[in-house]
């Protein structure tokens, strides 16, 4: 079951539910949207698929009929009765855990088991979510996932753009990535003011840069916590000029205009 715009609003209505704009839900309403981020997720009969946030079931019911398992997480205990519903396929666990705590992740099995992420994120955890996955677990290898079109140009912002940042630094290191397609606001309820696009996320085999993540984070974080500044500045305390030339990075720069391989240069440089 593909939930259209009208079943949503009766689902609704029947279980005397609204959206919560305080959880970020804007529920899809659209069957072709949902069939689109099934296909571009690019699944196989034998995945484990997680989902976070699946609200009342819709894209959960569709990734039940391609995939082994789906694990939905849902943080919202309202949705629970209409989401057990419409996801009544017997290969879909709900479970009720809010998804930017740990504890669900006990459900993601051993270490060697591989999942892939498919959701229509909450708006409000979008970015902390990722950024934590993608840190903490890697039994989740790929990502299809629907976020703002803001959200979605900051994961994968060219170097010197204003949206390059943390978030793009943080997903280069671990991953391939790429904007699908975008989706406009009318085939959601409520309609956001927003658009929004799909991102694909692809785990590397190893991190895209050889340097160690605390002190690369580190120095990305401290410089960009000052982005107007020059990094002469912003890293005085914990780079000399001397630093700077061992990297080939220009002391002046802003951090914006630094490469993920100009950071792991920075983080490399001999301390003594």
């Amino acid at each position: 079951m593909t939930l259209t715009r009208t079943q949503v609003l009766d689902l609704l209505d029947r279980y005397g539910l609204a959206p919560s704009r305080a959880l970020g839900q804007n529920f899809v309403v659209d069957p072709n949207t949902i069939a689109a981020m099934v296909r571009v997720a690019e699944l196989a009969p034998e995945d484990s698929v997680v989902e976070i946030g699946p609200g009342l079931g819709s894209l959960t019911r569709a990734l039940a009929a391609e995939v082994r398992h789906v694990l939905a997480v849902e943080a919202d205990r309202h949705l629970l009765a209409p989401l057990a519903e419409v996801a009544d396929a017997a290969n879909i666990e709900i479970v009720h855990a809010d998804a930017t705590t740990p504890a669900w992740r006990a459900r993601l099995g051993a270490s060697e088991r591989r999942w892939a992420l498919v959701a229509n994120l909450p708006y409000n955890v979008a970015v902390p979510l990722l950024l934590d996955l993608l840190d903490n677990e890697p039994r989740i290898e790929v990502f299809t996932f629907m976020v703002q079109q803001e959200v979605a140009d900051r994961l994968v912002a060219p170097v010197g753009t204003r949206a390059y940042g943390i978030p793009t630094l943080k997903v280069a290191y671990w991953c391939e990535a790429g904007i699908i397609r975008t989706v406009p606001p009318t085939v959601f309820h409520p309609k956001p003011r927003v658009s929004s696009a799909v991102v694909r996320l692809v785990r590397l085999p190893e991190p895209a840069v050889r340097a160690d993540p605390e002190r690369l984070f580190f120095l990305i974080r401290t410089a960009f916590g000052q982005r107007r500044k020059m990094l002469r500045r912003s890293l005085a305390a914990h780079l000399a000029p001397g630093h700077f030339a061992q990297a080939a990075v220009s002391p002046t720069a802003r951090p914006e205009q630094l490469t993920l391989e100009d950071w792991a240069e920075l983080a490399a440089v001999d301390l003594q």
